[in-house]
């Protein structure tokens, strides 16, 4: 079954705890600190490959995750690094956050994007050693690696894609011009998943079609098939819209406008050639009348044919006009991308922190000090005050004693760590 959304849980490896120890057992101090750092955890990477056509492996393997970094141990043993997870994917997927946001965009083979990070190795009490720290007590965890909800979306990469009203000759049109083989039925919804065929126009010019399966009436809200292979459409370049002669042209022409028009991107702006189909069986006075009802719907500048998709009468002039149109798309989606200029966004400081009060806790964020809260072990005193000298460094302390923190009142670090002053 062709599956191309899915819903996945993404966890990247944790970082492994540094070790605490000293050369001689008993903890003798003058033994010297050899504590080992913990290793790194693994990323998880997506990477675009053309040997996968679905999101199908997904639909029952709901939870991603990579290899966590061991911990650091005695004798200044750094920690195995756990292994990057490699989550091999369709060239054309897209990794959205539970809120739309797209993480990645995978639009060529090979490409790799790290979708969650795995969390750094905390450092064994080796790491701490100075000329005023001769035998440090502290060793840190682990960081957590990132854990995400996330979408893959898979949206195909055609020249040119296909649509039309259910049994309009779609798939007829496709196995005519390419080697696809796609069922062919008199009835509706024949095509329950996206086809897709190579054509080569000339020499020179070989263009990717796409037959996206049937679409009625309020397919954008979900109707029929729904918007699910509505998506597909995004990337074309080129649309051909195929109308079967034997219909009411005009109204079958304005409903598919209709549906591509309310999905979430307007496709009725895609450049697109209109295509009445089954011809063969129409005397010229018939086709007329058809053609002259379709023109006084269709906007001036839109380019109509005829054609029989199973006789193959017209069908290489349709394939030139798209080759022409697909050529003009290009160029304008290279111009556009030329004229584009990056989008800088203000980054606050990694040092940089907030104060503020909830229900009589004080709550501190910013990314490095959340960060140290996340590496400190709470239940080691060594460790806290490891805390509190940076919370120090970095002025929080002198900014929660002026908004008027007593003794014995609780601080929050981020969501997780919670600290008496």
């Amino acid at each position: 079954m062709f599956v191309d959304r899915v819903e996945v849980d993404v966890q990247a490896g944790d970082g492994g705890d540094g070790y605490l120890s000293f050369r001689h057992e008993k903890f003798i101090d003058k033994g010297g600190p050899d504590g080992g750092d913990g290793g790194d955890g693994g990323d998880v990477v997506a990477l675009a490959s053309n040997n996968q056509d679905t999101l199908a492996n997904f639909r029952y393997k709901k939870l991603i995750k990579a290899e966590p970094g061991k911990a650091g141990f005695k004798r200044r043993m750094h920690g195995k690094n756990g292994k990057d997870l490699v989550v091999p994917l369709p060239v054309g997927t897209t990794v959205l956050d539970k809120e739309g946001t797209i993480l990645a965009d995978l639009v060529e083979n090979g490409q790799e994007v790290i979708i969650a990070k795995g969390g750094k190795g905390g450092f064994g009490n080796a790491h701490f050693v100075s000329s005023t720290r001769q035998a440090p007590r502290v060793a840190e965890k682990g960081e957590a690696g990132e854990k995400l909800e996330l979408i893959l979306e898979l949206r195909l990469i055609a020249d040119v894609g296909i649509v039309g009203l259910p049994n309009a000759g779609k798939s007829t049109f496709l196995s005519t011009i390419s080697n696809a083989k796609a069922e062919i039925a008199d009835y509706p919804f024949t095509t329950l998943r996206p086809n897709l065929g190579v054509v080569d126009i000339d020499q020179q010019t070989t263009l990717l079609f796409a037959d996206i399966p049937g679409l009625i009436e309020g397919a954008s809200e979900g109707k029929g098939l729904g918007d699910e292979f509505l998506r597909h459409i995004e990337r074309t370049k080129v649309l051909v819209h195929l109308i079967d002669a034997y219909e009411d042209v005009a109204k079958a022409y304005q409903t598919v406008q209709k549906e591509l028009q309310h999905y979430r991107v307007d496709l009725t702006k895609r450049p697109q050639v209109v295509v009445i189909n089954k011809i063969d069986g129409l005397d010229d006075q018939q086709l007329q009348r058809q053609k002259e009802a379709l023109q006084a719907v269709v906007p001036a500048k839109t380019v109509m044919m005829a054609i029989s998709a199973a006789s193959g009468q017209g069908v290489d002039l349709l394939l030139y006009e798209l080759k022409d149109l697909a050529k003009k798309a290009q160029k304008a989606q290279d111009a556009k991308k030329a004229r584009e200029l990056p989008v800088i966004t203000y980054q606050k400081p990694e040092d940089h922190w907030e104060i503020t009060k909830q229900d009589d806790v004080f709550l501190i964020r910013g990314k490095k000090i959340e960060r140290f809260a996340a590496r400190t072990d709470m239940s080691s005193i060594a460790g806290v005050q490891r805390l509190r000298d940076i919370m120090r460094k970095l002025g929080i302390t002198r900014e929660l004693e002026r908004r008027g923190i007593q003794a014995g009142d609780h601080i929050k670090i981020g969501i997780h760590r919670k600290l008496e002053f």
